[in-house]
Order: structure tokens, then sequence, then C-alpha cells
């Protein structure tokens, strides 16, 4: 595998994705990869076609989603001359470029009707069809297919061919989101630290601050492994000063006091950190157990903050004016780290 393409980590879900990957590998079967962006899905095609009998031959790469309606057709299975305008020549389609090897495609979910039709047919016979030709061609292509949509409610309401989904889902292999990797975000992040580290020139890689590894752990990570290594890269090329621990990171690069606001804002005399909170108001008439009213009326405020700041609670604590214990008490009183 290239340097850029490893796979880090080592909780019991990530390892079994890995391990049902490598078992799947060697079938020349269709795979369905299901998982969040930035789970890692291309990297998981990528072993499935080194690691099989294909391994050299080629592996061909198509984003669904990169290409309008129109072309995805042309695209997957080639076009003859004058096929449609712009068509001044013949031309390979994915399909034939793959012969022999692998076919990734992508954004699967984003295919138009129209092409999950002539897909099905390249699938359940081997044939594909040039735009503008009546003669099928034979092709040996296994298909690694990868989405974050949910194929199976999209095939119940329509808006994905039954049939089609039947043929793919040979093997379907989910891939965790980094909060469900326990254990995974310090290994991940002390890799990409070392790896900036190492392109930075540094002589040593002095590890995180205490309170950076706790701030890691206690994000959500709404952008898996692709936002950790966008999150760290960025920390550790910011901090100025390689013999000491990364003490300062940042999890949103949009986040300024003077970034533009999409509508004008209302006035406000408090300073831009507060956090201003204003939960529907209770019927009073309805209260009848006042410390339940008021734990309720408290947790509407902390989740809200911890939203805002999503979940960064060292700056939903300063937001809120309390001390970092004093929130995580709160947090654990309430339950909303269980829910999170």
């Amino acid at each position: 595998m290239e340097r850029e393409n490893q796979f880090v980590g080592q909780s019991l879900a990530f390892l079994d994705a890995v391990e049902r990957t490598s078992q799947a590998a060697a079938l020349q079967r269709p795979v369905l990869v299901i998982g969040e962006r930035g789970t890692g899905k291309e990297l998981i095609a990528e072993r499935l076609h080194r690691l099989s009998p294909r391994w050299g031959e080629a592996l061909v790469t198509m984003n669904c989603a990169a290409l309008p309606e129109t072309l995805i057709e042309a695209e997957l299975f080639g076009h003859e001359a004058g096929a449609f305008t712009g068509a001044t020549r013949n031309r390979e389609g994915r399909f034939e470029e793959a012969d022999g090897g692998t076919l990734f495609l992508d954004e699967l979910a984003t295919l138009s009707m129209a092409a999950q039709e002539r897909l099905l047919r390249a699938v359940e016979y081997g044939e594909v069809t040039r735009i503008g030709s009546s003669r099928p061609m034979r092709v040996d292509v296994r298909i690694v297919a990868a989405t974050n949509e949910n194929l199976p409610a999209m095939a119940e309401r329509g808006d994905f061919r039954a049939d089609l989904l039947d043929r793919l889902s040979f093997e379907v292999i989910t891939l965790p989101p980094l909060r469900a990797r326990e254990g995974d975000i310090a290994v991940l992040a002390d890799y990409f630290g070392r790896r900036m580290a190492a392109e930075l020139q540094w002589e040593a890689w002095p590890g995180y601050a205490e309170h950076v590894a706790a701030q890691l752990e206690d994000y959500l990570w709404p952008g898996t492994v692709r936002e950790l290594r966008n999150v760290i890269e960025r920390a550790v090329y910011r901090w100025n000063d390689p013999q000491s621990p990364v003490g300062h990171i940042v999890f949103d690069p949009f986040d300024s006091p003077w970034k533009p606001a999409g509508s004008p804002a209302p006035a406000q005399s408090e300073a831009p950190d507060k956090v201003r909170v204003a939960p529907e108001r209770p019927d009073f008439e309805e209260i009848d157990d006042l410390r339940m009213a008021v734990d309720s009326h408290e947790r509407a405020i902390v989740e809200h903050a911890l939203g805002k700041h999503r979940w960064n609670q060292r700056q939903t604590a300063k937001a809120l004016g309390l001390s970092y214990d004093q929130l995580r008490h709160c947090i654990k009183k309430h339950g909303l780290m269980e829910e999170s």
C-alpha cells in the first residue's frame, strides 16, 4: 500500500471491517462499501483490489456524483463518434478500461435510473454497449461500489433499483465512524501528528498536551478520520515550538470573530463568546415538580451550548461561565455523553 493509504487502528470494530475486506478480496464477487464520509471507503476498495487475483490489472475509479447525469452513461460505457454533440471520436468507457481488473464506483446512490438499468445489464451479463453503438462487448470487471446512503431504504422508496442492489450486495462492508472506534482516536492522532512533524522536519515528536488529548477524545468527529487528519495536521503545522507538546488545536478552521455573517445578526451587548440561550418558556401552571423543571431547563441550556461549540467541552465551559469540572458534572448528571 502507498504511504498515504495506511490502515491505522486497533479497535475491534475497525479490525473486523478490515478482516472482512481481506476475506472478500479473493472472491470474484461485487462488494458494497457503506460508511459515512471520511471513514476510508476508498482505502477499502483499494485493499479489495490489491489482495485479489486482479491485483496486477487496472483499478479504475469513478465518482458518480462528480459528473452531470447526461455524461455518466458515456463515462461508464463509452461512446461512438457522433453519438451526441461533442462526441468527435470513439471513446472507451470505464468498464472497458477496467477489463480484467476492478471498477470502483464511488457515490453509487447518485446514479440515475437509466444508468442503473445499464449497470444492471453489465453486472448480470458481463456486457456493455457504447452509446451510439448496437454491438455489445464482453468485459470481465469486478465491481466495488461505495455510498454513504441507506440503499435498502432507497430501494423501498423506488429511488434505487432493488434488482441492482441484490446483485451488488454479495458482501456489504459497513465501516464504523471514528466515534465508534474505541481507542483509535489517540492512535490516529499520534500517527498523523508524527507524519506531519516529519514533513516539517522536526527533530522529534513532542506529542500532545494533556488538555489537547482530552479535547480530541471529547470531540464527536462528524467528518471522521478525514476530519481528524486535517485537524491534527493543521494543529502541528501551526505549533511553533517543536520542543514542547502541541498545546492548541482548532476543530473549525472557519471559526473567526471576523468571519462573514450569512445574514445580519441581532445586536448583542454581551461579549461574542457568551452563549445566549432562550429555551421555550415553560407553562408554569403545569409545573408540579420544581426540581425536575429546573433540571430540564439546565439540560436544555447545556445541550444547546455543547452543540454550538461542537462538543468542545473547554470552550463550552468558558462560554457558560463554568469550570471544566462543573461542566463535566452537568454532562454526567444529565446523561448527555451517553446520548452523543
